[in-house]
C-alpha cells in the first residue's frame, strides 16, 4: 500500500513516516519546496513536492496512492484569509484530490480546537471535572478562537466529502508532546518554562498525549475507523499549573509560583500583551495546530 502523507515535514506527520515505513508501507511525503526537511532525514521515502492550496500539486502527488493521511495545518495567528485558504481550502482540495485519485481511505487530522470549550453548566471550580466527548460541536464565537474555529470548519469539508462519498475518517489529538518536535509547536511552551520566561500561569487545564500514542491512533483510524467518524486521541488531564511544574522539574528550575484566575486574564483589554510572559488562557495553550 503507498500512503501520501500532507504536512510530512512537521511533528505529526514525520513520526506517522517512520510508523509507516516500518509497517513496511510505500510512503509518499508531501511537502513544500521551502520545508525543512530534517525530521524526514534518512528515511527511504518518496517526495511529492508541492502545496495544499495548489489543486494541481495535490492531483499529481495523489495519483496511485492507496490511502492518505491529511496532517499539514497552519502554524500562527497571522492573516485570517491566510488561515482559512490553508486549513480549509486546503483540505478541501486535498479531499477532492482523493476523491477523483480513488484513494480507499483518508485520515484527517484535526484538533481537540475544534470541539469548542466545555458547556457553561460542565465549567466547574476543578479545571479536571471539565469534560468533552466527540458529540460536542463548536460552540463559541470565531474571533475568540480563530485556530480552533478554523479547524472546525475543515472538519466540516471532510464531513461533506464523506456525504459526497469520500471514505474519510476524523483524528482530533490534544496537546501532543514528545520527542522530534522540531518546529516547537506544543514545544515552546517547555522550552520558555526551562528558560523561566513564565513567571505565571492561568488557572485552567488541559490534556496531553504523547506523540507516539497520537501515531497509533492515527493508524488504527486508517484501519479501523467508522466513515465520517472522529476520534479524540488524548491521555492525562492536567491542570495549567500540574503541567509547568512537570516541565520545571524536567528542567531542573523553578516552577512558576502565581496562578492567576481565569476570568480576571479574559476581562484584560487586551490580553495578548501577557502572551510572551503567561499562558493567559486555555484556548491560548491549545492553540497550536497538530
Amino acid at each position: 500500500m503507498t500512503i501520501l502523507v500532507t504536512g510530512s515535514t512537521g511533528f505529526i506527520g514525520s513520526h506517522l513516516c517512520k510508523a509507516l515505513l516500518a509497517q513496511g508501507r510505500e510512503v509518499r511525503a508531501f511537502h513544500r519546496p521551502n520545508s525543512p526537511l530534517a525530521a524526514l532525514q534518512g528515511l527511504e521515502l518518496e517526495h511529492a513536492v508541492g502545496d495544499i492550496t495548489r489543486p494541481g500539486d495535490l492531483a499529481a502527488a495523489i495519483r496511485g496512492v492507496e490511502a492518505v493521511f491529511h496532517t499539514a495545518a497552519f502554524v500562527g495567528r497571522r492573516d485570517p484569509r491566510l488561515i482559512y485558504q490553508i486549513s480549509v481550502e486546503g483540505t478541501r482540495n486535498v479531499l477532492e484530490a482523493a476523491r477523483a485519485a480513488g484513494a480507499q481511505r483518508v485520515v484527517h487530522t484535526s484538533s481537540v480546537a475544534a470541539l469548542g470549550v466545555p458547556l457553561e453548566q460542565d465549567r466547574r471550580k476543578d479545571a479536571l471535572a471539565m469534560r468533552m466527548d466527540e458529540s460536542h460541536s463548536w460552540n463559541i464565537p470565531p474571533e475568540r478562537w480563530p485556530y480552533g474555529y478554523h479547524k472546525h470548519l475543515a472538519e466540516l469539508e471532510v464531513r461533506q466529502a464523506v456525504a459526497a462519498g469520500l471514505d474519510a475518517v476524523i483524528v482530533n489529538p490534544a496537546l501532543v508532546i514528545g520527542a522530534g518536535d522540531l518546529n516547537r509547536i506544543a514545544g515552546d511552551i517547555l522550552v520558555r518554562v526551562a528558560k523561566g520566561g513564565i513567571p505565571v500561569v492561568i488557572e485552567g487545564g488541559l490534556n496531553l498525549v504523547h506523540i507516539d500514542d497520537v501515531v497509533r491512533g492515527h493508524l488504527a483510524a486508517l484501519e479501523h475507523g467508522k466513515t465520517g467518524e472522529r476520534y479524540i486521541l488524548g491521555n492525562e488531564n492536567v491542570t495549567h499549573a500540574q503541567y509547568l511544574q512537570m516541565a520545571a522539574a524536567a528542567a531542573g528550575v523553578r516552577a512558576p509560583a502565581l496562578v492567576l484566575p481565569a476570568a480576571l486574564v479574559r476581562s484584560l483589554r487586551r490580553p495578548a500583551t501577557l502572551a510572551g510572559k503567561v499562558i493567559y488562557s486555555r484556548e491560548h495553550l491549545l492553540q497550536t495546530p497538530y
